[in-house]
């Protein structure tokens, strides 16, 4: 299947079986529609459902940037940039030539530094810019907006409505009404699908595609997770088994703590993405797994003797990569100073995969249970089809601690108090 799951090393998978039939009632849910947040299922069969018209817009309206442009400013905060970066980041080389086009993500934080910065930087370079927000009134990516907007104004004049991408409400909202006053080519963040799980959609597919991502091959892979990952049986669907798996890790063993982790650098923003996916889905009612990620081996040198040693609440999902973008082959050295001639003829990742067993073998026997992902190569079926596998999971995983997955009213409060604090009207 490309990509492959073993749960034995987090819990006896014999003692799953009386569970499977929760974990399938909850999928049924999903499929069904027929339980809280039912309202936000869009994403559920969208993969195999895509409407080839918008497709089409998108690709047009990224093939029109990329003759523009050298750099799309991605302006969101949340779901609106982290599955594009988490997706964008995997694929694109580590260090990439001058003269590659190249998203940069603004609207994501409230840094002046930065936003200044990217200001100068700007001046002189050809650029467009996609704001997502389906309000068009959140603060952060709207200061932004606001900002670079008048920049982009500045700079190209009248022709800078035809830089300037919204992906925003269908029918309603701030961005939606700028819209249709200024002509800017607008896409719509669809009602049923909220910010984590709308990677597949415009929201993310039409800065990935700008980027030259291939968002059939994405759409491919988000389908075939529809296929893998929405089979009505335990025994069959490993994302049922994840589910459950955290559920019991959770509930009889008090491990409160999911580090995802990874051995290639690229995933890092994947960790992001899960991170919200899960933290906003599953926390709260008092409830909820705390998601976690580390980047190894650079955070055993860092978090490695808590992991192993401190408190015992912790538990791992591990994503590995079976056949590395590129490898390389340590050298023979007569001299030996550093001691590696045992492994002189090797490759890194060979190396890298057994600092990947020698480290499960030793959090498994420090009592820190370990699952694993495995993906055959980093590409974009196959990121299609774990970011599903996640969504599924995470929606079969909230029901069964009790609470709706698909809202997040918690995330209005800090903002309630930070409009207090700087005078908003309504706020006082």
């Amino acid at each position: 299947m490309a990509i492959k799951f073993d749960f034995s090393k987090a819990y006896n998978l014999n003692e799953l079986e009386k569970y499977y039939g929760q974990g399938e009632e909850n999928l049924e849910k999903v499929l069904n529609k027929n339980s809280e947040g039912s309202d936000f299922l869009g994403w559920v069969e969208l993969p195999k459902n895509y409407p080839e018209e918008e497709l089409n817009k998108i690709k047009k309206a990224a093939e029109d940037i990329r003759k523009k442009a050298n750099y799309l400013v991605v302006i969101g905060i949340g779901g609106s940039y982290l599955g594009t970066k988490a997706v964008e980041n995997s694929l694109k080389p580590y260090f990439e030539a001058d003269d590659e086009f190249k998203l940069i993500y603004a609207g994501h934080h409230l840094s002046s530094t930065y936003l200044n910065e990217l200001v100068k930087f700007l001046k002189d370079k050809e650029y467009c810019i996609n704001v997502i927000s389906k309000s068009g009134t959140t603060t952060e990516p709207a200061i932004a907006f606001r900002i670079l907007q008048r920049e982009l104004e500045e700079k190209y004049g009248e022709d800078a409505k035809n830089r300037i991408y919204v992906t925003t409400d269908r029918e309603k909202g701030a961005l939606k009404k700028l819209s249709l006053q200024e002509g800017y080519e607008t896409f719509v963040v669809p009602d049923d699908i909220g910010g984590r799980f709308s990677v597949i959609s415009p929201v993310g597919l039409l800065p990935l595609a700008a980027k030259g991502v291939d968002i059939d091959k994405l759409l491919d892979g988000f389908k075939k997770g529809q296929e893998l990952f929405t089979v009505v049986n335990g025994k069959e669907n490993p994302a049922i088994k994840y589910a459950i798996i955290r559920y019991l890790l959770h509930s009889e063993d008090n491990k409160d703590i999911e580090i995802l982790v990874n051995y290639e650098p690229s995933l890092t923003y994947i960790s992001a993405w899960w991170k919200q996916l899960f933290g906003e889905s599953e926390g709260k009612d008092g409830k909820g797994i705390f998601p976690a990620s580390v980047d190894f081996t650079t955070d055993l040198h860092s978090m490695g003797q808590l992991i192993q040693e401190g408190k015992r609440n912790i538990f791992e999902t591990v994503i590995e990569v079976e056949n590395p973008m590129e490898d390389i082959e340590i050298p023979f050295d007569e001299q030996n100073l550093d001691g590696l001639n045992y492994i002189a003829g090797k490759t890194l990742d060979y190396v890298n995969k057994k600092a990947t067993e020698g480290t499960r073998t030793a959090h498994v026997k420090g009592e820190v249970p370990n699952i694993s992902i495995v993906l055959d190569r980093i590409d974009e079926e196959n990121l299609g089809k774990l970011l599903y596998f996640f969504e599924i999971s995470v929606s079969i995983s909230g029901y069964l601690l009790g609470v709706n997955p698909f809202n997040q009213p918690g995330v209005e409060e800090y903002k309630t108090q930070m409009f207090k604090l700087l005078g908003k009207p309504g706020f006082n």
